[in-house]
């Protein structure tokens, strides 16, 4: 499995989580908060990723980013969107 692949597998991860609630998961609880709360939570995220760049080393930041692109994807979802929906986004872009 190519480890971009893992991005599509932790997206069916987060789609069951929501469909199949359980009281131990976070992504559902998370999620229960509705979009404006999971916004603010990736908000959050977006501002340690800014402070692990700037000042800590790149482990932190790589576990930042992986806090980020999470958060993103939970967000996606309870927009009806998907990663693919971004995807195609940066494609029109890259071609214009």
């Amino acid at each position: 499995m190519n480890s971009l692949d893992f991005l599509g597998t932790l997206e069916e991860v987060i789609d069951d989580r929501l469909k199949n609630a359980t009281p131990s998961s976070y992504t559902a609880k998370l999620a229960a908060g509705g979009p404006l709360k999971v916004a603010q939570k990736f908000g959050e995220e977006a501002i340690e990723l800014v402070v692990a760049a700037s000042a800590e080393n790149d482990s932190r930041l790589t576990s930042e980013g992986a806090d980020l692109l999470y958060h993103l994807l939970v967000l996606l979802r309870l927009r009806g969107l998907t990663l693919a929906d971004i995807v195609t986004e940066l494609e029109s872009r890259h071609s214009t």
